[in-house]
């Protein structure tokens, strides 16, 4: 039986969670979305397979500090930022396998491709 892979997206904008949401479903992967606030994030306990990071957010967390986070309690997942920087920010560079600018569906859904294509499909010898 074949598995969708999942996408843990996590931004501090509700509106940015759907529409990467449904970028992600539409690609063929689960999203599950995360919203940042004040009081900090809450990960779900669904495993995830990535993690889309939104790069600036507003509030009281850094996305420096959640990828420190997401890499401690998911060391093995693969985590790709999301932002509106022409570069990956260096500050973040160490914690991440990838960048992706805002505004390039096309560009996002082939990264994820490219990540998500070595994920072991539940069944398979």
């Amino acid at each position: 039986m074949q598995s969708r892979a999942s996408v843990l997206i996590v931004d501090d904008d509700p509106m940015h969670l759907r529409i990467y949401g449904w970028i992600i479903e539409a690609a063929g992967y689960r999203a599950l979305p995360a919203e940042v606030c004040p009081a900090g994030v809450a990960i779900p306990e669904e495993p995830a397979d990535l993690v889309l990071l939104d790069y600036h957010l507003a509030g009281g967390c850094s996305a420096v500090e959640i990828a420190q986070v997401l890499h401690e309690r998911l060391p093995h997942v693969p985590v790709i930022v999301l932002s509106d920087a022409w570069v990956l920010p260096e500050d973040i560079a160490p914690l991440v396998q990838g960048f992706v600018r805002k505004g390039d569906p096309a560009k996002l859904v082939d990264t994820l491709h490219k990540v998500l294509q070595p994920v072991v499909v539940q069944g398979s010898p």
